[in-house]
């Protein structure tokens, strides 16, 4: 049995009224709640009926029980990736740092442990933290995205400015003059100009 539109939506909006939240949650719970009161009311059910008894083999405590258990599971991928995230960032910043260590001193090894450092940190770590940003942060305004855009564009150009320091590689001064003209007349300008804005909120 089809159920009309009129059916649909009145079963959306008792899932709503149950307590769930998040959309993309509710549309599922809607498309598995309508094939089963479909199926129960074909064996001549009423809607309400069918429908009480489809939410109570679904979720027995409730429905707002399923957003409850959806987001334990998404906080729980959120840690596990910051977790991974920030070790990436851990192990990788201190592969660059005793890699410079190492150079200064003279000790083999130095300029591998920079370059993969560098390299684990460009292009590993800094997608993840960009990543995660958006995620967190979808409303936020066009010029706190251009900032962080502007930010991880000036410690890329930095960062590869001492690595083909240590690889005596051409472009190394352009590099290095590039990312400070973007921290300089990119990165910190709209810093100051979202803190001046907070500060008179």
């Amino acid at each position: 049995m089809k159920l009309s539109d009129e059916q649909v939506e009145y079963i959306r909006n008792r899932i709503r009224r149950s307590g769930i939240e998040i959309t993309s949650l509710q549309d599922d719970v809607l498309d598995h709640l309508c094939c089963e009161v479909e199926k129960k009311m074909e064996e001549k059910v009423t809607l309400d009926a069918a429908l009480t008894e489809a939410i109570q083999q679904l979720a027995p405590e409730g429905l707002a029980e399923l957003e409850q258990e959806t987001l334990v599971l998404l906080n729980s991928k959120i840690i596990t990736m910051k977790k991974v995230m920030y070790g990436i960032g851990l192990v990788s910043t201190s592969s660059m740092s005793i890699g410079l260590t190492f150079k200064i001193l003279h000790m083999p090894g130095g300029d591998q442990l920079v370059t993969y450092g560098f390299l684990t940190f460009a292009l590993i770590f800094l997608p993840l933290v960009v990543t995660s940003y958006f995620k967190v942060n979808i409303q936020a305004g066009w010029s706190d995205k251009l900032r962080i855009v502007l930010g991880i564009v000036s410690a890329l150009a930095t960062g590869l400015s001492v690595v083909f320091k240590l690889f005596h590689l051409q472009g190394a001064d352009i590099l290095l003059l590039s990312g400070a003209a973007v921290f300089s007349f990119g990165f910190l300008p709209f810093l100051f100009f979202t803190m001046y804005k907070k500060s008179l909120s």
